[in-house]
């Protein structure tokens, strides 16, 4: 098996790994560091936790503290694009750490925050850029950035970018980069859009797969419990005292869902938070801050919202209401059981989402136990409740004006689906949260920990 020092890597470099006690590569590191550092471009099949940061970042600071070139004014050398604010703070951190002994600068761009602290750094030019592409599209606008500089350019996550819809803010973005550029991209699948989209940037690109997205559901200890929606809430707080869920993530279809989990857990005297696109930058770190602490056990979050938050030692996943994207499934899923640690994934499924099911299982190839729970005396038996499980609704497309108010932009959906009006989330300056780099399996390494660990 391959060592860091096997791959061509500055001592610097080296120096900062060893320092956070990082000798063995991951499969897409070992795999993908060498085309990198060799000017190649690269098309990364990878999903979060195997360890795809480190494949980009490392050999983008080895090559950019090779060349030292000051940054011109309002340009960058290297961009790399995110879907989320969160995912971009840890990015940011992550080169942050690797980069500590070669001094190049860093900065981060994104939505629902001021943006004069980020002009004012881009005013002076930055080594390596992470944006979300709102943020850096009202950058482009107000001419405090310019791209004809960018020498390496990253697209990370890119099926979650045509998720979330900005593919139409990339292609927007992509004309403004030099034509002699180094272009990576990695995405957890490769949907048509995508595959597009890589054969019209990225020039005779290496392919790097590793850790297809429907094997990691094998890692996890699965359940399904058919239940009516109406009964989900008390299946629910009954689970979390039943299963002793030392941290668990649990999945809403909508913003509103979230809410209304949180406040139905409070009233049955279980402390939580959520976290979702209609929270300002503050209540967002705060609710992250306090799961990731373990003052609190129970984070409720959408699709959006969790992506890019990586949490050491969630002991469960549940899904309070199925994903009508199978992919998604996995994603969540594989937020447990990391770096070899026992996980559990439990999904509340009723009648109407019994098709979700199914896709699911087709993707995951094997079929999920199940347990019953429904009543047996039928729907006139179940409390009256609400329902709040309808499909969500195709991804919108970018909506620029309303990231500047702070209510949208990426990972923060600019209207509220529940009530089909924007939302009032004022943007307040907030620092965004940033937290070590992660280790393959997913946790953050944690300083004077024993034996060898390897980079996000």
């Amino acid at each position: 098996m391959s060592q860091f020092t096997d791959l061509g890597l500055s001592a610097p470099i080296l120096k900062a790994l060893e320092s956070e006690n990082y000798v063995t590569p991951t499969p897409i590191q070992a795999q993908a560091i060498p085309h990198v550092l060799a000017g190649k471009d690269l098309l990364g099949i990878a999903q979060t936790g195997t360890g795809k940061t480190a494949a980009f970042a490392l050999p983008i600071l080895h090559r950019l503290s090779a060349d030292r070139v000051r940054p011109e004014r309002n340009t960058c050398r290297a961009l790399i694009l995110s879907p989320t604010r969160e995912l971009a703070s840890q990015i940011a951190e992550s080169f942050r750490v690797y980069g500590k002994n070669l001094g190049l600068s860093i900065a981060t761009v994104f939505g629902g925050v001021s943006i004069r602290p980020q002009i004012d750094r881009l005013m002076r030019g930055v080594d390596i850029l992470v944006a979300t592409p709102g943020r850096l599209i009202d950058h482009l606008d107000q001419r405090t950035i310019r791209l004809d500089h960018v020498e390496i350019f990253v697209l990370d996550e890119a099926d979650q970018m045509l998720d979330m819809g900005f593919i139409h803010a990339i292609r927007r973005l992509t004309p403004l980069l030099p034509k002699a550029r180094q272009s990576l991209f990695f995405s957890a699948t490769m949907p048509k859009e995508i595959g597009t989209l890589a054969g019209d940037l990225l020039r005779d690109p290496i392919k790097v797969s590793v850790a297809p997205v429907a094997t990691t559901a094998e890692r996890v200890d699965q359940k399904v419990i058919f239940i009516e929606t109406a009964r989900k809430r008390h299946v629910l707080a009954d689970l979390i005292r039943q299963e002793e869920m030392n941290r668990a993530l649990v999945f809403t279809r909508t913003k509103h869902g979230a809410d209304k989990v949180v406040r139905h857990l409070e009233e049955a005297g279980i402390p939580s938070v959520a976290i979702h696109g209609n929270k300002s930058q503050a209540q967002r770190e705060r609710a992250l801050a306090s799961f990731k602490s373990g003052s609190t056990k129970i984070l409720v979050a959408t699709d959006i919202a969790a992506r890019g938050i990586d949490v050491d030692a969630v002991t469960h996943v549940v899904n309070f209401d199925l994903p009508n994207v199978p992919e998604s499934y996995v994603h969540r899923i594989g937020r447990t059981a990391r770096a070899g640690a026992a996980g559990r994934a439990i999904s509340l499924c009723d009648g109407d989402e019994r098709p979700f099911l199914r896709s699911i299982e087709k993707l995951t190839r094997q079929t999920i136990p199940s347990e019953d729970r429904r009543d047996p005396r039928g729907a006139a038996h179940v409390p009256p409740e609400p329902r709040d499980d309808r499909p969500a609704r195709p991804p919108r497309q970018y909506d620029r004006a309303s990231e500047r108010r702070g209510n949208g932009g990426p990972g923060r959906p600019a209207f509220d689906h529940k009530h089909g009006a924007p939302s009032q989330h004022r943007g307040d300056g907030a620092r965004p949260t940033t937290s070590r780099p992660r280790s393959p399996g997913g946790r953050p390494p944690a300083r004077g920990a024993a034996g060898p660990r390897q980079p996000a």
